[in-house]
């Protein structure tokens, strides 16, 4: 048995989900063979993983499967195996794109600040180490440096575009996973760039090319400088870069020979 609450929260996302899943979700999991319609729907495959996840924190796959069939086999009981319950899972792995796009903009607070987005990543390690490799999902991953925490790691980088709230955390726009070998300004110029126009993008670095491309789409770029560990001022390069960054916004210039110029 689970409380009460839990099983409000539980009837509220079966709802949304079917919801979702009947204006949307439903066109990027269509199937065309004889088992079009199983008896265990793919409403219930996304409630069972999002629920498990938001309120029992498991995640993974086989405690979840073990926490659906001991204690939620009331609510669903055309559960599958947990064989069949995998291959249902990976079956909707586009279907989750569509799903968190959905919900980005149904729960969007309202204090999200429509001018400042904030581009970050945080890395995702299958591997630790400067000299060893990772045989994790090999096709998807690679060997990257994280200057935050001085590692050398193998895996991938989860990237984000958030808009700034004041007092809290950011609220994300854009969610991606590349290989821990992609720059992060690199992805936000590939995948985010041309879709934030007239924004300003905090950052902690920028390099003369995308400083150029950001101008041209009149991006406004703020750079944030670190202080090192035990210094209560900033290096003297700092202070430069601050002043440099600081003193004109970047806009639309004619002038992409020189990108630092602020003109």
């Amino acid at each position: 048995m689970i409380p009460k609450e839990k099983k409000l929260i539980l009837i509220g996302l079966y709802m949304y989900i079917c919801d979702v899943h009947k204006s949307s979700l439903r066109f990027h999991c269509q199937r065309f063979s004889n088992n079009s319609n199983p008896e265990f729907t793919d409403e219930e495959v996304l409630t069972i993983y999002l629920f498990c996840g938001y309120c029992q924190r498991y995640f993974n796959i086989k405690e979840i499967h073990t926490f659906a069939k001991e204690y939620l086999s009331s609510w669903f009981p055309k559960l599958p195996s947990y064989q069949t319950f995998c291959v249902r899972l990976n079956m909707l792995s586009e279907t989750f794109n569509v799903l968190v796009e959905t919900m980005i903009q149904s729960f969007k607070p309202k204090d999200c600040d429509s001018i400042i987005s904030i581009v970050d990543s945080m890395p995702i390690v299958t591997c630790k180490g400067k000299n060893r490799e990772g045989k994790v999902a090999t096709e998807i991953t690679s060997k990257g440096y994280c200057s935050t925490k001085n590692m050398y790691y193998y895996g991938m980088k989860l990237h984000m575009v958030g808009q700034r709230r004041e007092g809290t955390l950011p609220f994300p726009e854009m969610i991606t996973l590349t290989p821990a070998s992609d720059n992060d300004l690199t992805v936000f110029k590939s995948d985010a760039c041309h879709t934030y126009p007239e924004r300003r993008c905090l950052q902690t670095r920028f390099t003369a090319i995308s400083l150029s491309l950001m101008r041209t789409i009149r991006l406004k770029c703020l750079l944030r400088i670190k202080r090192l560990k035990g210094n209560r001022k900033f290096s003297n390069r700092g202070r430069k870069l601050q002043e440099t960054f600081s003193r004109k916004p970047f806009l639309k210039s004619d002038n992409l020979s020189n990108p630092f110029s602020t003109g």
